[in-house]
């Protein structure tokens, strides 16, 4: 089976789906893996250390795509219109294509995956159970995004996260304030921990309490009856009630006027991201300070956050609206996407019988994985969020 690697080309996307250590486990498999020439050159892989880990390099996308049965991708291919290549029109009928697909923003991708007889796996639905986690692209992401955040909050903050004791006198630490405590906001908390700051984190969810104050972090929320049931089966915050959302807004107006730094990553499947942070409390925060909006591509969770770029509010409060943050940090991204990519793989490889020397990867379509994920099948959607999509 040939599996193909093409270069991603949505602006702004430096990751790839595959890396050298990858591409020699995908080898080990009796699997073909070819990469399209320049794929890794965003996450700073170049075509010589596939070459070495023994792919093929082909020479642009269409030669990379021909006849392939496995698609590996970051984002979703391009359509026809998207862009100078319509990528989805040169994977063959019957091909499986793995990729974060971002559905409930591309209905129409979902449709044109069925049109085209493409069998379509959208890695971000991978369930959350124990052997799907090694598989999990929104948790290996998301706590890059996490640290990332923070890294990019001290480069926009004018003073040291740390407190400073000096001849010249004491430099107070900052304060940094986590909205959202999910893998992304564990991992902030972490991270500015770690650079010194005073932390401080909310959520929803009455769970992740312990995690925050195990992390050196204390907790603020309005702990009444709703938010302790403000958690899903599946573990994701439950969109809360408009009295809820006041009596937390009230919390939050007073604990924000003190804070230094504050990172939103508040997301709800399907859903636009919630407002945490309105306009009257970044006019409340002091000059300089820095707040970053990790759900701006969702729409936001801060009141007059941008996409793509950094404002400056009339008190001196910078809002940073950095698009897809995992592309930031794309090396490291890629490394760990690739082995989400990879353990999916393997979990669905099993020898050619027909030729021992050939490895081949099999769908169950009842597997839990594979039913959780599957966005289309056989010309048709068969995901129950996007059934009847139609072209």
């Amino acid at each position: 089976m040939k599996i193909a690697i093409p270069r991603e080309r949505r602006a702004g996307e430096n990751r790839v789906a595959a890396s050298p250590e990858t591409v020699k486990k995908l080898k080990a498999l009796s699997l073909e893996v070819v990469v399209e020439t320049g794929a890794g050159l965003g996450s700073n892989l170049p075509d010589r250390v596939y070459q070495d880990a023994g792919a093929e390099i082909a020479p642009d996308a269409a030669s990379a795509l021909a006849d392939a049965d496995i698609v590996l991708k970051v984002q979703r291919p391009l359509l026809a219109g998207e862009g100078d290549l319509d990528e989805l029109a040169l994977i063959k009928r019957g091909a499986l294509l793995f990729a974060i697909l971002n559905p409930y923003n591309s209905r129409d991708h979902v449709a044109a995956y069925a049109a085209a007889g493409v069998n379509a796996f959208a890695m971000e639905f991978m369930p959350r159970i124990t052997r799907a986690q090694v598989m999990d692209v929104l948790s290996s992401q998301a706590n890059l995004a996490g640290y990332k955040a923070v890294v990019d909050a001290a480069s926009e903050y004018g003073r040291a996260y740390p407190m400073m004791m000096t001849a010249a006198g004491t430099v107070p630490p900052a304060r940094a304030f986590i909205m959202g405590v999910g893998v992304a906001g564990l991992q902030a908390i972490a991270t500015a921990k770690r650079l010194g700051a005073i932390v401080s984190a909310t959520d929803v969810r009455p769970a992740v309490k312990e995690q925050v104050q195990s992390l050196g972090g204390s907790f603020v929320a309005v702990e009444n009856d709703e938010f302790k049931q403000a958690e899903t089966a599946g573990g994701y915050a439950k969109e809360m009630s408009d009295d809820y959302k006041r009596q937390q807004a009230a919390l939050v107006a007073e604990h924000i006027k003190k804070q230094d730094i504050v990172i939103t990553t508040a997301l709800i499947p399907g859903r636009k991201a919630p407002i945490l942070v309105t306009r009257e409390h970044v006019a409340s925060m002091k000059p300089g300070s820095v707040l970053i909006d990790l759900a701006v591509e969702q729409g936001g969770n801060v009141e007059g956050s941008e996409l793509g770029k950094v404002v400056v509010t009339d008190n001196g409060v910078k809002i940073v609206g950095h698009a897809n943050y995992p592309s930031r940090i794309a090396e490291s991204a890629s490394l760990l996407y690739a082995k989400n990519l990879l353990a999916l793989l393997q979990s669905l490889h099993d020898k050619d019988p027909e030729d021992n020397t050939k490895g081949r990867v099999t769908l169950n379509w009842d597997d839990e994985i594979v039913k959780a994920i599957a966005l289309t099948r056989d010309g048709q959607v068969v995901h129950p969020a996007f059934a009847g999509q139609t072209v």
